[in-house]
Parts: structure tokens; sequence; C-alpha cells
């Protein structure tokens, strides 16, 4: 398996994945994250236009996504909580895949603390709806600490999480 950039001739593939990750969400009980047509074409194109969204690829077929931004994060600016630190850090957004449990997050996970140690950064930080037991359990397995509640943009609360690479956070 490889991890690339993603490139505009990836987006239908992309909207797939996303669309059956958001079937994944509803059948567990997460009625309420990615709605109202999100993630938007125009979010994942834009995504792509900045060199932010990534793809994992076996052979040639995409099997899974996640947007890994450079920080600061705006929507990370106020927690209700503390963050740790103040560190320097990437977050990852939109992450989603296409075959659940086989272990394919923890490969992102792994290929992007990865790429963003040889930027010299430690620290990732990352959000999820309060009803996506899934993601929740993989962040917890990970490592990940869950820090507090931060607002995305439309006033939508998520828990929100930091991880030091090289330590449980």
């Amino acid at each position: 398996m490889e991890i690339r950039q993603a490139t505009y001739s990836d987006l239908e593939r992309l909207m797939e994945i996303f669309e059956g990750a958001k079937k994944i969400m509803r059948a567990s009980g997460n009625l309420h994250q990615w709605n109202n047509g999100y993630p938007a074409k125009e979010v994942v194109l834009d995504d792509i236009s900045k060199g932010h969204c990534y793809v994992l690829c076996e052979n040639t077929e995409i099997l899974a996504t996640m947007a890994l931004i450079q920080g600061p994060d705006p929507t990370y600016s106020y927690i209700e909580g503390e963050w740790p630190d103040d560190r320097p850090y990437y977050a990852i957004h939109r992450i989603a895949t296409a075959v659940p449990g086989r272990g394919i997050a923890k490969l992102m996970f792994d290929w992007a603390f990865e790429h963003i140690s040889k930027s010299g950064y430690d620290v990732i930080r990352i959000d999820t709806h309060k009803d996506n037991c899934i993601m929740k359990h993989i962040l917890t397995k990970y490592g990940f600490t869950m820090c507090g509640v931060i607002y995305l943009e439309s006033g939508d609360a998520r828990d929100a999480y930091h991880y030091c690479i090289g330590t449980t956070a």
C-alpha cells in the first residue's frame, strides 16, 4: 500500500468513500456528523488544490483519504478544556476509509506521524463528533488524549484530541 497526494482525477472516488463512511457512521449511531452534503466536492477540491488531501492506495484502488493540514487551525483556537501545550501542530480532518476493520486508519496515522516528523513537528490534533464511537475508539487505542470540546464555524461541538509523537500525549 502507498499513500500519495490526491489529484483532481481522484475526486469521484473520494466522494464515494465519504458517502460510504457516512453510511458506516449512521449504522453505528452517529447520526449528526457529516450531514447536509458535507464534505462537499468544493471542500475536497480545496483540500486537493492546497496539497492537503492524501489517499491510501492498494495497487491502483483508493481505499482511504484524509486531509493533513499544518496548523494553526482556527477551530482549535478556543477549547472548553485545555490543550496540553501550544506547540505547532498538524491537524487531521476528513479521514475516511472505504474498507473498515482492516487497520487502514492506523496506516494513515502512522504515515501522517512520519510525514510531519520530517517537517520538524511532533503534535497532531483531530476532532470528531461525540457520537462517532468508531473514531473515538481508534483515537483512544492509538494514544490520543481527549482535551475538551471545540466548536466548528457552524457552532457544532466536536470532541478534540491531541497526540504527541513519541509519547502517549
